[in-house]
């Protein structure tokens, strides 16, 4: 009996897990920091379905750049974005963690250190 009941609680918390995460679908706008000191805003579109996350990032120029590999769990987020410049493939590995209306980011790779920001939601 114990078990049971220790499995139903269990069932119980990852249910109210996915049920309290939030929805990430929408604009959400962040300035996030270039290689020369200044801040580009970026505007992120994301459309939930689960666990799973698809959208877009604009670019330099407005250019609309597809996400990829977009994945949610509880309140952490990854995706991808990969770009062609100069005849470079560049790709950045995008992580975070929501909390409300914000979301605390984290890119890697392509050229240059990781640069950490904030991306609040769009209104």
């Amino acid at each position: 009996m114990p078990k049971r009941i220790l499995l139903v609680l269990a069932c119980l918390s990852v249910f109210s897990a996915i049920v309290l995460a939030a929805d990430l679908t929408g604009k959400w706008v962040a300035q996030v920091p270039g290689r020369d000191g200044q801040t580009r805003e970026t505007v992120f579109t994301f459309k939930q379905d689960g666990g799973a996350l698809t959208g877009s990032m604009t670019g330099r120029q407005g250019r609309e750049i597809p996400i990829a590999d977009g994945k949610i769990s509880g309140d952490a987020i990854s995706f991808t974005v990969t770009m062609e410049r100069g005849g470079n493939t560049i790709q950045w590995n995008y992580s975070g963690k929501v909390s409300g209306d914000e979301i605390q980011m984290k890119r890697e790779g392509g050229q240059g250190e990781p640069r950490q920001f904030v991306a609040k939601r769009g209104r």
